[in-house]
């Protein structure tokens, strides 16, 4: 199977209204915006769309008027991950319906399970449908992680295609380029971070969180890094880093959408258990944005 994308991919928001509801106009300017700086590939549903407060009825709504806007401009990776295997099939049976050129799944968390259960659960969804899946691993979300040896195992699928690895471990990271080489499997940074390192061991790009705000500049990096520019590369990394930091200053999304409100993209109110950002933290993110030049 073919590459599903390469270059940046954005990790869209969710914008919500004032009242909480899921704001599909600002949803789908958001998706232009995208378009138009650059962004190669939109992750919708993911972590930072706080999918997990979605209603099912949402996250079935969200990820078709999606696919009604982006309408093939650019890929479109939906998010269909979730601990209950039966209901990740289902979701991903969907999104192949309206649109999706691939989803992204994650390992079980909260149940959590062996490695064993992992490879079993991610071969169920990939069975279930001819959707190309990327395997999404963050420990620090699910509480296990994805081990390069599971991951060869699930190269091996027809329709698992590529990793995202927020394991934040390049020597992991290595691992699993090396064992995954012969199998047609594309490794995706999952930390904006280490996005030039991670491609500069083989990988085709990242899933970030910071080109929800800087798209174009996500963009640039990535295809730096590809075309093996390294000059450029370190220097749009070193420029980025600032922003990447402070999206991290409490849990994701809740700088990136604060940092989205001072720009004046408004995405509305947050769900809980998220919550505003902490007045201290604010006040670090306004100067990390102010530092990064142009964003407000």
């Amino acid at each position: 199977m073919a590459t599903i994308f390469t270059g940046s991919c954005v990790a869209m928001i969710t914008p919500f209204d004032a009242s909480g509801q899921v704001d599909y106009d600002a949803m789908k300017a958001n998706i232009e915006r995208h378009i138009a700086e650059g962004t190669d590939a939109l992750l919708i549903c993911g972590t930072t769309g706080e999918s997990s407060t979605l209603s099912d009825d949402e996250h079935r709504e969200v990820l078709r008027v999606a696919g009604e806007c982006i309408a093939r401009r650019v890929p479109f990776i939906a998010g269909t991950g979730s601990n209950d295997t039966a209901y990740s099939v289902g979701l991903t049976r969907y999104a192949k319906t309206v649109g999706a050129d691939a989803a992204l799944v994650i390992n079980p968390y909260y149940n959590k399970t062996t490695q064993e259960g992992i490879y079993r659960h991610i071969k169920a969804i990939a069975d279930s449908c001819e959707l190309p899946l990327i395997i999404y691993n963050v420990p620090s979300r699910t509480g296990s992680n994805i081990l390069p040896a599971t991951t060869a195992r699930l190269a091996k699928l027809p329709t698992v295609q590529a990793i995202k690895e927020a394991s934040g471990d390049i020597s992991q990271i290595a691992e699993v380029i090396e064992l995954t080489e012969a199998d047609d499997f594309d490794v995706y940074s999952g930390n904006d971070d280490q996005t030039l390192p991670i491609i500069a061991l083989g990988g085709k790009g990242v899933i970030s969180v910071t080109a929800n705000i800087a798209p174009k500049a996500m963009h640039e990096l990535a295809a730096a890094c590809l075309a093996d520019d390294m000059a450029n590369a370190r220097a749009h990394m070193r420029e980025t880093n600032i922003l990447n930091r402070a999206m991290f200053y409490e849990n994701n999304p809740i700088p990136v959408k604060t940092a989205m409100a001072l720009m004046g993209l408004d995405t509305g109110v947050m769900r809980l258990p998220l919550v505003p950002m902490g007045e201290a933290n604010k006040a670090r993110l306004v100067e990390a944005l102010k530092a990064y030049g142009g964003l407000i």
